[in-house]
């Protein structure tokens, strides 16, 4: 249809109508819209929304071509709760240069190294960064967080506020009442001898493993508590009857430490740990939702500067000595370093043994870890008074034999302080 504007009427419109036939533009705009309104409209369905870029972000944070970059901005990703430092910093004097792996840079590529700390006598002798990564940043520590975790049950406990370690974790944590962590001991979750019906495999697609649904919930989209599937998970085995390692045990451990202190995660450990031991720099751990709504993930989530994770390390060393001052009890780091050996190692592929969230590696006499996905250490040698912090971005799926070449290199470290 089409209309001409202003245009002259004839003789027969003009004495049919007894007016000129003329349709202003005013009045062809009205009209059309009228005609609009009448006919009926076919409503088209909005364009579907662009991925959401932070959960896109999130769900590639353990990319082999980007993790040594994600690996020391973990912020920007994620939701944050700052660990304060305190106003006195513990002083790391330089000492003699370390022996280092033959050929250490063709070793530090091959074992996918970020960052590396070597500390001897209380003194730095090593001390590199590597693919870009500067003394300022702050790493993830992944599964490390653990061990810190137990520092922090070790201080509730001194604090009078866990009684005993034999004590239930429903006694603090009464949402556990009922589900595989009913009559479960603390000491068996520091154990990770839990018996709860959890396997740290994760598998995506479309049938997700238990742990690969809490990661995507939890950790990439904050849409519930990592720590909130301890409620209705099912038991596997007797409390205590064996070893089982699962990042679910730890979150209950620092839900754990939160309801028997009255306090967050991360003013508990500031007050009591990191600035007591001082530490040069805040850290600060991954949440699993903003603040009032998330939780502190107490079982991989803790991000510090290298110097600061070697300083937990001389601290466990020096039997919870942290520059001169007990900030642990010296008693509770000889509970969390004593290890219960394996019965078959091979089988598990895990090392030689486990502690209170702390791994036996070797056979060095003494010697134990904090240990993280994707190669993060903390390997304290104790016959040598040493400390080797690791800082890593290993591929996922792992490579095989990554581990073993990286202890290697820890053993020709500490074989140059053999006396």
């Amino acid at each position: 249809m089409s209309y001409n504007i202003r245009r002259r009427a004839t003789a027969s419109e003009r004495r049919a109508t007894g007016r000129p036939w003329q349709l202003t533009m005013k009045k062809c705009a009205l009209l059309t819209a009228a005609l609009i309104a009448a006919s009926p409209v076919r409503a088209e369905a909005p364009a579907p929304l662009p991925p959401d870029p932070v959960i896109s972000m999130r769900q590639h944070w353990l990319d082999a071509d980007i993790n040594s970059y994600n690996f020391r901005n973990s912020a920007q990703i994620f939701e944050t709760r700052t660990v304060a430092r305190g106003g006195k910093t513990w002083p790391l004097a330089k000492g003699p240069a370390a022996t280092l792996p033959a050929d250490y840079d063709a070793w530090a590529r091959r074992t996918y190294t970020n960052a590396l700390l070597v500390i001897h006598d209380g003194r730095i002798t090593f001390e590199n960064y590597r693919n870009r990564t500067t003394p300022e940043d702050r790493f993830i520590s992944f599964s490390m967080a653990k061990t810190i975790t137990a520092l922090l049950v070790g201080l509730a406990v001194e604090d009078g506020k866990i009684r005993s370690i034999d004590d239930p974790v429903s006694a603090y944590v009464p949402e556990l009442k009922g589900g595989g962590y009913d009559g479960v001991s603390i000491r068996h979750v520091l154990q990770m001898r839990s018996g709860v019906a959890y396997e740290e495999r994760y598998d995506f697609g479309a049938n997700p493993s238990l742990a690969a649904l809490i990661h995507m919930n939890a950790i990439v989209a904050n849409k519930e508590r990592f720590a909130d599937r301890a409620r209705t998970i099912g038991k596997a085995s007797e409390p205590g009857s064996r070893f089982n390692y699962a990042t679910l045990d730890t979150a209950v451990l620092g839900w754990v430490v939160e309801r028997a202190t009255g306090e967050k995660l991360a003013s508990y450990m500031s007050r009591r740990l990191w600035q007591p031991a001082g530490m040069e720099a805040d850290g600060f751990w991954i949440a699993d939702g903003p603040e009032g709504t998330g939780r502190e993930l107490s079982g991989m989530g803790y991000n510090a500067r290298l110097r600061d994770f070697g300083r937990l390390g001389l601290m466990l060393l020096n039997k919870g000595k942290a520059n001169g001052r007990q900030v642990v009890p010296a008693g509770w780091v000889q509970q969390q370093t004593t290890m219960i050996p394996f019965a078959d190692s091979s089988a598990l592929g895990l090392g030689r043994g486990y502690g209170f969230q702390t791994w036996q590696l070797d056979d060095e006499p003494g010697a134990y870890s904090a240990v993280g996905l994707a190669g993060q250490f903390i390997y304290v040698h104790p016959a040598t008074n040493t400390v080797i912090v690791k800082l890593s971005h290993f591929p996922n799926p792992e490579p095989a034999g990554v581990v073993e070449e990286t202890l290697k290199g820890f053993h020709a470290i500490v074989a140059g302080y053999r006396k």
